[in-house]
């Protein structure tokens, strides 16, 4: 790959007249112009972003920390991010931090030396991390966020426990998500309030994260603690769909011995059957909102919300029994 002192040899030129024809700033006679254009498309130079960045003090990379890729509520975030940052002339670079804060804090140092413009992060506590740089905080939101957006969680656990209390319940288990997410909070605080209110007795399976990884031990242990359970509010999609599939392997059926209701709608929750009943919330527009908030604060344009809040929906498959009227 060229450098730039390669184009300013062959053009004959110093190389802070070859940066100023890269980013169309200060002076440059035509003929000197000319030569740079030509030397450029001869050696098919490409500019480095970072490069040019630091010459013009104003950078166009957005970083993105997400908590899990392997989790798929996550890449559709990042899909939605990416786009939002490409139609704005950003682009983004990704950082998979697996729940790990060394490997967070070795992507903060990675964006640092990048010269990033923002951060977008659906990481817990990156906002201790960066004081500095413009930070969105997307779906794990702590109440001290300036810029966030996220869904309304307490009222997705509500809605998921709505929907089991309608389907006579006997024995009601409750997958709580882990205690440092905010999430996971307002979520089992939403389901314990509709459960107390039409008084089903429950149980609490507190699982250690949200992560694919971790969805087997969790299916095991419930099927060990809880046998006797016939209604499930998991904790995601990935952690009903485990208990789904090692349920089915017991020969219990679904959902007249086991009902289960999961978290998030992610798109393989409908193409197995039965197919498994959740509380959407849309990933996709979570990041794109977020990059586009983002974006308003790098630019320093007015935003009217700082803290944007997405509505859930349920959405009804085969793993839910029939309402009772």
């Amino acid at each position: 790959m060229a450098t730039i002192k390669e184009v300013a040899k062959l053009a004959g030129v110093s190389v802070a007249t070859v940066s100023r024809v890269i980013n169309n700033k200060g002076y440059v006679g035509v003929d000197s112009r000319k030569k740079v254009e030509h030397a450029i498309e001869q050696l098919d130079f490409s500019p480095n972003e970072v490069a040019r960045s630091l010459f013009q003090k104003k950078s166009k990379l957005i970083g993105l920390l997400l908590p899990d890729i392997a989790n798929p509520f996550f890449p559709l975030l990042a899909k939605g991010a990416e786009d939002a940052v490409s139609q704005l002339g950003y682009s983004l670079i990704l950082g998979n931090v697996q729940d790990d804060v060394t490997k967070e804090e070795e992507y903060l140092k990675i964006f640092e030396q990048n010269n990033i413009a923002g951060v977008l992060s659906a990481v817990q506590g990156s906002s201790k991390r960066t004081k500095t740089t413009p930070l969105v905080t997307l779906d794990r939101v702590e109440s001290s966020e300036q810029f966030a957006v996220h869904t309304d969680d307490y009222q997705g656990g509500m809605m998921a426990a709505q929907a089991i209390a309608e389907r006579t319940p006997n024995q009601v288990v409750i997958m709580v998500g882990p205690k440092e997410i905010p999430s996971s909070f307002e979520r089992l605080a939403g389901s314990i309030r509709v459960l107390k209110e039409n008084n089903i007795p429950y149980s609490l399976l507190q699982t250690k994260s949200f992560r694919l990884e971790d969805t087997d031990a969790a299916a095991q242990l419930f099927f060990k603690d809880y046998a006797t359970a016939d209604s499930v509010i998991a904790s995601n999609d990935v952690y009903g769909l485990a208990l789904m599939r090692e349920a089915l392997k017991r020969g219990i059926d679904i959902p007249n011995e086991l009902q289960i209701i999961g978290y998030d709608d992610m798109p393989f929750s409908s193409l197995l059957f039965p197919g498994l009943s959740t509380i959407a919330q849309p990933a996709y527009e979570i990041g794109y909102k977020g990059a586009e908030l983002l974006c308003k604060c790098i630019e320093n344009k007015p935003v009217t919300e700082k803290r944007i809040q997405l509505p859930v929906k349920l959405i009804l498959r085969e793993s839910l029994r029939e309402k009772v009227l």
